[in-house]
């Protein structure tokens, strides 16, 4: 093997170390708020589609933590108030609660920041993060740089969960239709036989 080779080796697994440094920092950033059971009950809360609310909490707070600590920006807050952005317990698909589904953009980030605030001792940024986190629709516009941040990386995990579902739904009915040519194959073979 040439220098340059291991040099590279080296410099990937120089960045692989570093990856899970900032995993287990990521981590530690949000451990009381990942270990509340109120926030562990998000895991029986359909998010969009078909992941739960705790996973979308979780994946918009990781990319948050990335991109903020990589802009050189307060990036405790910003991973705390992201993991906190959607803390409510209802389903606002639910047309039977009254208002749920028809004002659920503009109500829920202050329902949520209510939740927080009786869970855990925030920070302005976090609860600007958290009540901001649905702009435009929201106003006023968001104080901080980290606020921006959320609500651009909240936009991406939501459309990347719409795909995620659409390839899910896309895989089921290839498998459905594979088991049925099956199904419909056995019972000519059968036929055959008869």
């Amino acid at each position: 093997m040439n220098s340059e080779e291991e040099k590279k080796q080296e410099s990937a697994h120089s960045n692989l170390i570093k990856e899970e440094i900032n995993i287990k920092e990521f981590q530690e950033i949000i451990k009381d708020i990942i270990t509340n059971s109120s926030v562990i009950s998000l895991k029986e809360h359909v998010q969009h589609m078909k992941g739960s609310r705790y996973r979308h909490c979780y994946e918009v707070a990781y990319y948050t933590y990335v991109i903020s600590k990589k802009l050189g920006l307060d990036y405790i807050s910003a991973t705390r108030g992201a993991m906190l952005h959607d803390f409510y317990f209802y389903d606002w698909r639910n047309k039977g609660v009254e208002g749920q589904k028809r004002f659920h953009a503009f109500r829920h980030p202050r329902i949520a920041l209510n939740n927080a605030i009786e869970n855990f001792e925030l920070n302005e940024v976090e609860k600007d993060i958290i009540v901001k986190h649905m702009w435009p629709l929201t106003f006023p516009l968001p104080r901080f740089s980290e606020s921006y941040i959320v609500t651009l990386v909240d936009k991406y995990c939501a459309t990347k969960e719409f795909f995620r579902f659409l390839k899910y739904k896309k895989n089921l009915k290839k498998l459905q239709k594979k088991e049925k040519e099956e199904r419909s194959s056995k019972h000519e073979s059968f036929g055959k036989w008869m």
